[in-house]
């Protein structure tokens, strides 16, 4: 029944752009009060079949009164099929040849601890009663948190907590819940803002409005304290605010004078930050000083699009849109890059989004990378050895040709049984994909967005996700409670 009413919800959301284009408010405002009765009419419990019945009248209604909407552009499976052979392609940089020494003394060692930790991972986990959780001083509080639930039930949603549309019109290519904090959210728009949202106490509100950027914002992301906020903008600028009131602390001007496109805090130092721009330079900036680190820089093959460390800050993996997936071993006392391996994931694709995670859950160990990019599927790597070489595991259909969409690891998933991702899709949807399974790998789909989904964020302890798409709509969903 919770499908149903999704699916007329999804088809409203889609015509909503008709609605009174000069009044976004009202748009809104509808879209709300049109999620809240249909889920109490859900709850009524009518004749599924009839549901169903009133999901077809009203297409055909809509599509009368405002015209058909055009089709979603079908999946490129030839694209796909002929970016097959490199997807798994792995290759050393090649370095300046009086480097060789040190390079080859780092290829020895390359792949010792990344295997050892699985190899070690598995042991301990085949020596337990089967059912039974990975020994870590967490693993009892995740796995109370994560409810003991299948995969399906834990992420059935009850539907909207809240819409915020304060970038109505403007794309939101970027969300993130702050670390460790269950209603905290921000945003980045296409609008030259970021807002800073209060989920609780309800209603939910805009706190504070970052103003400053000369041009759309790009990315932003969280200190771990939650006190600071970087953010990317084309306008050529890294800009550093204070969380609380709102102020730009500090402005930080491309040495190249481009365009900003990506950035990430180390995540060991939080005075560190790496940026990536549109001449194909990715650079470490220090924050408190506003320099560049001397070594901290390295030339990519295209324009840098998305950037993540794994865990412990030692490797940062960053794409670009020519299709190549590129790491770097970081220098923790110096903050100096060394280019170590290049992926092609597929010629001239961008590779829109980047996460790393060190374990998925019990059934799947590995560090983990998950990648988007336009070929209409989501890429699951493993991550193979210390110089962060990447072999596909498996990977997932979605819509995705040409916007920016992203993905996440779910936040408490590694003592769930199984594991799940969730991406947005240029369908208008949010998907949940189970990793673990071979077949029929969609977990649930939430639909209600009238655009293409672009970036998704759970809360800590995933009773929310944040969903935000192109038209500036930011959907907070709320997990039911079991």
């Amino acid at each position: 029944m919770a499908a149903v009413w999704q699916q007329v919800l999804a088809v409203d959301a889609r015509y909503n752009a008709y609605r009174t284009p000069t009044f976004p408010q009202f748009r809104t405002q509808y879209i709300r009060r049109r999620s809240q009765l249909l889920r109490e009419n859900a709850k009524c419990g009518f004749e599924p079949g009839l549901r169903r019945h009133y999901l077809k009248l009203r297409s055909q209604l809509l599509a009368l009164r405002y015209g058909p909407l055009s089709e979603q552009s079908s999946f490129r499976a030839s694209s796909v099929r002929s970016s097959r052979t490199t997807l798994d392609r792995m290759e050393d940089f090649e370095e300046d040849p009086r480097a060789q020494g040190a390079r080859g003394h780092r290829r020895s060692v390359s792949r010792g601890s990344y295997q050892l930790q699985a190899q070690m991972n598995r042991a301990v986990y085949d020596e337990r009663p089967p059912g039974s959780l990975v020994p870590t001083s967490v693993a009892e509080a995740s796995r109370a948190m994560a409810g003991d639930t299948t995969l399906s039930e834990n992420y059935a949603f009850a539907g909207m907590h809240h819409i915020f549309d304060q970038h109505v019109d403007s794309a939101v290519p970027r969300l993130q819940f702050a670390n460790d904090d269950k209603h905290l959210l921000a945003c980045c728009s296409l609008d030259a803002t970021l807002s800073i949202m209060m989920l609780s106490p309800p209603p939910a509100s805009v706190k504070v409005t970052l103003k400053g950027h000369a041009g759309p914002v790009t990315d932003f992301a969280w200190s771990l304290s939650n006190d600071i906020i970087v953010s990317t903008s084309l306008d050529g600028t890294l800009r550093i605010w204070n969380t609380e009131d709102g102020r730009c602390i500090r402005e930080v001007r491309d040495p190249d004078s481009s365009e900003l496109l990506c950035c990430t805090f180390q995540p060991m130092n939080n005075n560190l930050t790496v940026v990536g721009n549109g001449k194909n330079h990715l650079q470490v900036v220090n924050i408190s000083t506003g320099k560049k680190v001397k070594g901290g820089s390295s030339k990519l093959t295209g324009r840098v699009l998305s950037l993540s460390f794994d865990a412990p800050g030692r490797i940062l993996w960053a794409g670009d849109d020519r299709g190549s997936i590129f790491s770097f071993l970081f220098d923790m006392a110096t903050g100096k890059l060394t280019k170590a391996k290049r992926l092609v994931v597929s010629e001239g694709t961008s590779i829109c989004s980047i996460s790393a995670r060190s374990w998925i859950s019990r059934e799947a160990r590995d560090p983990s990378l998950l990648v988007n990019a336009c070929l209409n599927k989501l890429l699951l790597y493993r991550v193979v050895d210390n110089e962060g070489t990447l072999q596909l595991k498996r990977s997932f259909p979605i819509q995705h040709g040409s916007q920016p969409v992203r993905s996440i690891f779910c936040p408490l998933m590694s003592f769930r049984q199984g594991a799940c991702v969730v991406t947005g899709s240029e369908d208008g949807c949010v998907y949940f994909f189970d990793v673990e399974r071979n077949t029929k790998a969609i977990v649930n789909k939430l639909q209600g967005h009238g655009g293409p989904v672009l970036d998704v964020s759970f809360n800590c302890d995933e009773s929310l996700l944040a969903s935000s798409d192109s038209t500036g709509m930011v959907i907070i969903w709320r997990r039911e409670q079991k």
